[in-house]
This record gives C-alpha cells, structure tokens and sequence, in this order.
C-alpha cells in the first residue's frame, strides 16, 4: 500500500514523528539518512562536523576557484545552456573540490552522472545496480588512495577514513554509503537548484536588479525560489503502526511519499504559492525538510548556491532568456532538462 502527503501540516507532522514514520524504506544501506533513533544520532554526529562553519570557511576558497573558471569561461556572445555549461559541472567540481578528489575524476564522474540520470527515467533496475556498484569502486578507489597518502590528509576524503564509532573503524561500506548521499544526492539537487536558480532570475529582471543592490537578500531570495521550484521532488517514510493524519488513516508498513512541491506551495500555507514574495517565513520553508533528518548538507549547499549566485550577479550586468526555449525535467528530476540564457557583462 502506498500514499502521498502533500498537505504542508501532515508533512510537519511526520518529520516531526520519526518513530511512526520511519526513514528505514529502502532495503539498501543508506547511512544516515535511511536510519532511525540512536543509529541515526550516532552516525549523524560523525558526520556533522564536516558541514561545520570551520570546515566551510576553508572550503570556500577552493569553491571560488571553481566558480571563477567556470563563469569566465561562459560564452556572452551567445545564448548558452545552463544545465550543461554550468549547472551539472558546477556541482560536480563543487563536490570534487569539497572532498578533494582529483580533476582526473570528473570526466569518469560526468559520464557516470549521464548513465545515472538515463537509467534513472527509465527505471532501469539492473543498470541502476550496475551503476550503484560503479560508484562504490570510485569511492573505495580514493579512499585507498588517502590512506596511501597519496592525497591530501587534511581532505574530507581522507578525514572520512579515519572516523570511528565506539572504539571501532567505520566500514568501507557505511562510508560509501555516506559519500553517496553526499555525492548522488547532491550532484543531482544542486545541479537542479542552479538551473532553477539562473532560471528564475534570467524570467524576473526586477528580482536581479533588487539583488544587485541589496545582496545580503540573497541567501533568502534563493530558498524563496527554490520553494517554488523545488530541486528534490520527494522522499518517502514507512509507518512504524497504525497512523491518523488529517482524514486519512495509514496501516502499519505503509510507504509514505513526502511530496516537497506540494507541500511548499500548500495555498493554505503560502498566499499565492507560485508568486516569489519576499515576507515569507523563512521557518515555514521545508527545502531542507524538517525534524531530526533535516539536511546535514544544508550549509555547505547554502554556501555553494550563495556564492556562485553573487558571483553570476557581480559578473554579468543583466541575464536574460535566450531565444531557444527551455524544457522542464521530467520527475523524478527537479527543474530544468535544459535551459537556454543569455549572460550579458
């Protein structure tokens, strides 16, 4: 049996109850985002500290370099597509540089991705397990690789082979599963948010121009966007006994499916759902989710799409529609396919 929430009040509801709405769906390890009470605490608390304010300070440096070669390197002749310009390289060499892999990686990783988002649409299972054991090689390849010393040992990569729990080294298992929540997870939402991000902006010159003279609204303005237009469609729970909310009524080992947009853009919530306003409460947003399994990523995301945002509003004196027109991505993706903008200095 399967059901959706979509109503913002039951989503909060099960967030807020992760005894009766379990993480633990899936029959793959998923470390800690598919894990419940004191296994998730634990395993959350190791890996909290990579997403601190020390950790993101020094990465920011490393982050800039990234966005600095891949702006100067946009075509403002011409109109230019965004997902496959700047939107998936973007979060790939983000997250390369965050866990300090080599940039002989990204080609691998770019067709991996490509693989991964086909076999994604069309559901292929096997492909999808092939690709799972794929990229558990890639992980393990440079793991082997910090632990020979043949990376820097102050890399998060390097940082994560040490890390044990009661006394014990974490698996090389459980530590894939981690960066594959870090990795997967993150190259598609970020991809997804930037393209929504320079979407939104290149159709609301007004937005930009506000921007462009009050930058520190930016960090707000691009959870307003991306409210609207969310990057992570939906996630499920699984009833732990008998549920009650609102006028429905879930049976034990119910799969749950957390719709985020439905929730984000509940009327009864948002006055006009799909109008950028800025008075929304900023608490009532759930682009992070909620509750004990909010997004341990929240602040190195923030970081990144704040930053690439101020450099693209710095860089260019206006962005604009190009001629081309966009088409959206189809579920489970969020945002964009493809998206053609004009970037003008």
């Amino acid at each position: 049996m399967a059901a959706v929430l979509s109503c913002h009040h039951d989503v909060l509801a099960a967030l807020y109850a992760p005894e009766q709405f379990s993480n633990q769906v899936s029959s793959h390890l998923n470390v800690p985002n598919g894990m419940d009470g004191d296994e998730h605490q634990a395993y959350r608390a190791l890996i909290e500290p990579f997403f601190s304010d020390v950790v993101l300070t020094q990465f920011q440096p490393k982050l800039q370099v990234v966005i600095d070669e891949l702006l100067d390197n946009l075509d403002a002749q011409r109109d230019v597509e965004v997902m496959t310009t700047l939107a998936r390289p973007f979060a790939l060499r983000a997250q390369c540089a965050f866990m300090g892999w080599p940039v002989a990686l990204e080609q691998r990783l770019i067709d991996w991705m490509a693989a991964q988002n086909s076999a994604t649409l069309a559901q292929d299972r096997p492909a999808l397990r092939s690709l799972a054991d794929e990229f558990s090689a890639i992980v393990i390849e440079q793991f082997e690789r910090a632990r020979r010393c043949e990376c820097d040992l102050d890399s998060v990569t390097a940082q994560l082979t040490q890390l044990s729990l009661r006394g014990e080294p974490v698996p090389d298992e459980y530590l894939v599963s981690i960066v594959r929540n870090w990795t997967v997870g993150e190259l598609g939402t970020i991809a997804a948010a930037v393209g929504s991000i320079v979407g939104f902006l290149a159709q609301n010159p007004v937005v930009q121009k506000q921007l462009r003279a009050a930058p520190m609204h930016i960090d707000h303005a691009i959870d307003e966007i991306l409210r609207i237009d969310a990057p992570l469609l939906t996630n499920r729970r699984r009833t732990t006994c008998p549920m009650q909310l609102g006028n429905e009524s879930y049976d034990v080992e119910t799969i749950v499916t957390i719709d985020w947009c439905a929730a984000n853009t509940d009327s009864a919530v948002f006055v006009e759902p799909q109008q950028f306003k800025w008075n929304r409460d900023p608490h009532l947003n759930l682009l992070y989710g909620a509750g004990v399994h909010v997004c341990p990523g929240k602040p190195l995301a923030q970081l990144e799409l704040g930053l690439l945002t101020r450099c693209l509003l710095n860089k260019f004196s206006t962005i604009q529609l190009g001629d081309n027109a966009f088409e959206r991505a189809l579920p489970p993706r969020g945002g964009y396919q493809s998206i053609w903008v004009k970037f003008n200095h």
